[in-house]
């Protein structure tokens, strides 16, 4: 598939039926989204190292997003509970370059994980600028992080665009990916912004208008394709 990867976020989704909410995401995302929230960092206090394990065990790749403050402290359990992706934020440590060279350890030579750098609707984009080469993944929030309800910032498809050429021109072979207010109706402009990966959570594992989580993502990943892939009555 051509269009941007998905990462589906599994901390709205039934967790009492972890197994098999998890295993409805296999064949139509690349990772299970697990956001890691200390209450500091953000309002809310969700999950920790245990938690990531218990979704890898599963078998899915799991992405870990650790929106706490001084990540460097987690890191090794994080790493130890084997994600695919680890992203840690350029706003919640004092140093951002030592947090992302011990990451790069963790990772080992073999790359065991994808390093990824993440920054707030407020943050300026250079302040990626110093860690391009120790990271994979640079990922554009477009919400603020811990707060529900919000459509993406206005600027976040300008914003991409900022960390290419940023990327571009460090010489810096790094994946973008958008995270928040990330819904079925918005997706496919999204999208069209060329971005690698996208991050969305309620919009899968949301019942409220009856949809179940399968029908969710079906509808969701036919907007993320590009329009030559999508079948003909379907678009």
């Amino acid at each position: 598939m051509t269009g941007p990867r998905l990462s589906a976020g599994v901390i709205t989704a039934d967790l009492t039926r972890l197994g098999a909410e998890v295993g409805q995401l296999r064949g139509r995302a690349a990772w299970a989204h697990v956001d890691v929230m200390d209450g500091v960092f953000c309002p809310q206090l969700t999950v920790g190292p245990a938690f990531v394990a218990a979704v890898a065990s599963t078998g899915m790749p799991v992405d870990a997003h650790l929106m706490v403050e001084e990540p460097r402290r987690l890191l090794p359990e994080i790493a130890a509970a084997g994600p695919a992706v680890i992203t840690v934020h350029a706003e919640a440590t004092r140093h951002l370059h030592r947090t992302m060279a011990e990451m790069t350890a963790l990772a080992g030579d073999e790359r065991s994980f994808i390093r990824g750098v993440a920054i707030n609707p407020g943050t300026p984009v250079q302040a990626v600028e110093p860690v391009l080469w120790l990271a994979d993944l640079v990922l554009v929030l477009a919400v603020s992080p811990g707060w529900s309800g919000q459509a993406p910032a206005a600027n976040t498809r300008q914003r991409v665009r900022d960390v290419r050429e940023l990327a571009a021109r460090a010489g810096a072979d790094v994946l973008v990916g958008v995270d928040g207010g990330v819904t079925i109706a918005n997706a496919a402009e999204l999208a069209s912004w060329g971005i690698d990966v996208i991050v969305s959570g309620s919009a899968i594992f949301d019942r409220v208008k009856g949809f179940d989580p399968a029908r969710n993502l079906d509808l969701l990943s036919r907007q993320l394709r590009t329009p030559e892939e999508v079948p003909d009555g379907q678009r």
